[in-house]
């Protein structure tokens, strides 16, 4: 019996059982704390959560494979997701279970089901310890300081690892990047880029000091722009005499990104080296957080690897 004809024999047809309710259930973030899980919606998500699964060495802090539903159908346009599937069956490291369409959108709070979803066990929240060793060991990070919107959270994140980004920090009050609509936003980054959750921000500023990791404030209203840095990184990567900037770019750097309608406070905008906005040409008021996040954090991955390709 082919891997596909033995998920057909076990097809889950009830969207009323015991095991629905339980997928279901992660939806709520008090469920997702006290099992330790997630739920990951979509080819996209699934693919890296599989790819990760199948890594001989997958790197420390990412979350891990517990379980796979999928429709039939979508098993059909996706082969390669199907024999990866059928490798960690047979191996017994991930349960997989076929569902009908019916089912799978008793599991999912998403407007339109994307006909698979996998269960991940992520990390607990984050110690002194893990804060300083990921700071210590890192060039790029992001921190998510009090951000609320899920689809921000999940954006940022993915922009994060797009960017070489070594991880992204969540302090109190930030919303939970394992929410599902965070984790449809992030678009299979959750399984590139360690998230640690409930970092306190003093935590950050006393492990950057530690190791020689500069702050930087995301601030609309700063007076430093981040594209004079950008430009001042350049220079330097090139040889040509530059004006002193206010900050080396170049250098391994925490960015703080603050909540969407306060921004960061006084007392956060402090604790950070140097406050730098993103300078707004048109008559916009101010910028969404993971829009601001994409420019700060891509001006630093260009300065850093213009001086590591020299």
């Amino acid at each position: 019996m082919t891997f596909v004809e033995r998920l057909e024999d076990r097809l889950l047809s009830n969207p009323r059982a015991d095991r629905v309710k339980d997928v279901a259930g992660l939806t709520r973030r008090s469920v997702r704390s006290k099992r330790g899980l997630f739920r990951a919606e979509g080819p996209q998500n699934v693919r890296e959560a599989l790819l990760l699964a199948l890594a001989d060495s997958p790197a420390p802090g990412l979350p891990r494979l517990d379980a796979v539903y999928v429709t039939l159908q979508e098993l059909d346009r996706h082969p390669v997701i199907a024999a990866d599937l059928a490798a960690l069956a047979e191996r017994g490291d991930v349960f997989v279970r076929a569902v009908t369409p019916e089912v799978l959108a008793a599991m999912t709070d998403a407007v339109t089901p994307q006909g698979m979803l996998a269960v991940c066990r992520f990390a607990c929240e984050s110690s002194d310890d893990d804060v300083a060793r990921t700071l210590g060991a890192a060039r790029l990070v992001g921190v998510l300081v009090r951000v609320q919107d899920p689809g921000n959270a999940g954006t940022v994140i993915r922009t994060a690892d797009a960017a070489g980004s070594d991880a992204v920090l969540c302090t109190p009050g930030t919303v939970d990047p394992f929410n599902p609509k965070s984790v449809r936003s992030s678009a299979g980054s959750l399984f590139h880029v360690p998230v640690l959750t409930g970092v306190e921000l003093a935590d950050v500023v006393a492990a950057a000091r530690e190791h020689g990791m500069g702050l930087l404030a995301a601030d609309g209203h700063a007076s430093v722009a981040v594209s004079e840095l950008a430009d001042a990184a350049v220079l330097r990567a090139a040889g040509a005499p530059a004006a002193d900037a206010a900050y080396p770019l170049e250098q391994p750097t925490a960015w703080l990104f603050g909540n969407e309608a306060q921004g960061l406070s006084e007392a956060e905008v402090e604790a950070a080296d140097v406050s730098v906005a993103v300078p707004l040409y048109g008559a916009a008021e101010s910028l969404n957080v993971a829009t601001a996040a994409t420019v700060c954090l891509y001006a630093s991955a260009q300065a850093q690897r213009r001086i590591t390709d020299r």
